[in-house]
């Protein structure tokens, strides 16, 4: 998709309202205690997008940690699952205003993820899965 066409996700962004985290985290393997711990890190996330065209870089910090990607659309990136396991990512134009990125495990076994980050109106939507054998992808 030609990048001019592309809405610019550049922005502070805070979350208003967070589903079904804890169930991503289950379906991922992480423990109870660190589950508690991560959903009320991730609570009151702050979100800074810069982005130059088809260039993004996005810090997210919470209490706990803080995380920092940098990618360009349609090439292949390092980056952490949101349990914290290393992959290689690809993120690609869904639509106008949807970045959609698939990620690979660099070992290991688990679930298939993947996020999309997604503009309407003023709001930025992000979405995590993890489709665990046959069970519907879980939305955050």
């Amino acid at each position: 998709m030609d990048s001019f066409y592309c809405l610019n996700f550049t922005g502070t962004w805070k979350m208003k309202s967070s589903e079904n985290f804890d169930e991503l985290l289950k379906a991922l393997g992480v423990n109870a205690m660190l589950r508690k711990v991560a959903v009320a890190a991730a609570s009151k996330p702050h979100v800074e997008i810069r982005q130059n065209g088809e260039h993004f870089y996005i810090k997210t910090s919470t209490t706990v940690r803080t995380t920092e990607i940098n990618f360009c659309i349609g090439e292949e990136f390092n980056e952490e699952t949101v349990d914290g396991r290393k992959c290689k990512s690809l993120a690609t134009w869904e639509t106008e205003n949807k970045i959609y990125s698939k990620q690979t495990l660099l070992s290991g076994n688990g679930p298939k993820t993947f996020w999309s980050r997604e503009l309407k109106g003023d709001e930025l939507i992000l979405v995590m899965c993890a489709a665990v054998e046959y069970r519907e992808c879980i939305i955050l």
